[in-house]
């Protein structure tokens, strides 16, 4: 019976630990009514409380295209909250902290090279 509840343990660890809430393409393309002068889209992938991948500035103007972005950071305990480093080719950094709710990701930059916009909310366009 001690196994059993031992096993039981184990598998509900690791069910909590594969909740990676972050993993996905996020992106600003499905924004209703809305003036869009550029399209961000940021992907990336989480294993525990690590996070990377990708993200990018497309616009129609050329001084706010990123090109490919860097992403780097880490997952807060709880699980909703990351703070994650954009770097571009050029060595030009910014950070910024995303929480997660509900099928929604609020990105709010705090400081750094202006490679990306302030804030703004994605919606998850691919798993």
């Amino acid at each position: 019976m001690k196994k059993f509840l031992f096993l039981a343990f184990l598998i509900s660890l690791q069910a909590f630990s594969q909740q990676n809430k972050f993993s996905g393409t996020w992106g600003n393309q499905k924004c209703k009514d809305c003036k869009k002068e550029y399209i961000f889209t940021i992907t990336i992938s989480q294993s525990n409380y690590k996070i990377f991948g990708t993200a990018e500035v497309t616009s129609d103007h050329k001084e706010l295209n990123s090109g490919i972005l860097e992403v780097s950071g880490h997952v807060y305990p709880h699980g909703d909250k990351a703070q994650i480093k954009l770097k571009d080719k050029n060595g030009v950094t910014s950070s910024a902290v995303l929480f997660v709710k509900d099928e929604v990701l609020q990105f709010n930059k705090n400081g750094g090279g202006d490679i990306v916009p302030k804030d703004m909310i994605l919606n998850k366009l691919y798993e």
